[in-house]
Parts: structure tokens; sequence; C-alpha cells
């Protein structure tokens, strides 16, 4: 048995998770059917957005907010981060610019959160 907290809504529905067959995950204390698949999902492949930065040139700002368009597997996260370093993308930057293409084989892409304005030594 496993006890979390759902963060698919503000609701923060508190769910017991029995694991013990996982082949018959049971999940209860949830309001919606979301719910459900996130208590699942949880102890069978749990996964989450990434959020990072990346170098500006020539933009208003030097530095870039990016996150994943989608959930990835926790267990890649730190492989995902590590494809940023060294990452720098020209101004002007749309929010919603793929920034990062298909992380780690995924099909889930890092994108810009912001937009970022040719800065007054841009080019």
């Amino acid at each position: 048995m496993k006890e979390m907290i759902c963060t698919c809504c503000p609701m923060g529905c508190r769910l017991t998770v029995d694991d013990s067959d996982l082949n018959d995950i049971r999940v209860s204390g949830n309001t919606c059917p979301r719910g459900a698949k996130y208590g699942k999902d949880e102890v069978t492949c749990p996964k989450r957005m990434v959020t990072s930065v990346v170098r500006v040139e020539g933009g208003e700002v030097a530095m870039l907010s990016v996150k994943t368009r989608e959930s990835i597997e926790k267990s890649r996260i730190f492989d995902a981060l590590a494809l940023l370093k060294g990452v720098t993308v020209k101004a002007p930057v749309k929010i919603g610019d793929v920034v990062v293409a298909d992380v780690l084989g995924t099909g889930v892409d890092f994108i810009a959160t912001k937009d970022v304005a040719v800065g007054p030594h841009g080019k």
C-alpha cells in the first residue's frame, strides 16, 4: 500500500494505492478517473514535467526558460537535463518554439516557455 496526493488537478485527492498485485493495481480516494490513472502510473512508471533554462544569443535576456511539452519518465530526467548543457538559442524566440526535439527518443520536445525579443546588442 502506498499513500500519495494526486497532482492532476487542484483538488489534491489523497490516494491509497494497493500495488501488492501489479496486474491488478487498485486506487481509492480519487474523485475522478484522472486520479486513478495517476496512482497507477506513479507505482508502475512515474513521469514528471522537466523545467530548466538555456542560453540566449542576441536576446533582451541572457537565459530562456524551457520545459518538456509532456511528462517524461522520472528515471530519464537527469539525462534529459544533460542534453540542455551547451544549448544556445538565437533571439527572437516565441513561446512554444522547439528548443530540443525528441528528447532521448521519447517523442517529447523541450519548448520555450516565454517570448524573447532581440536585445539592443542583438543582430
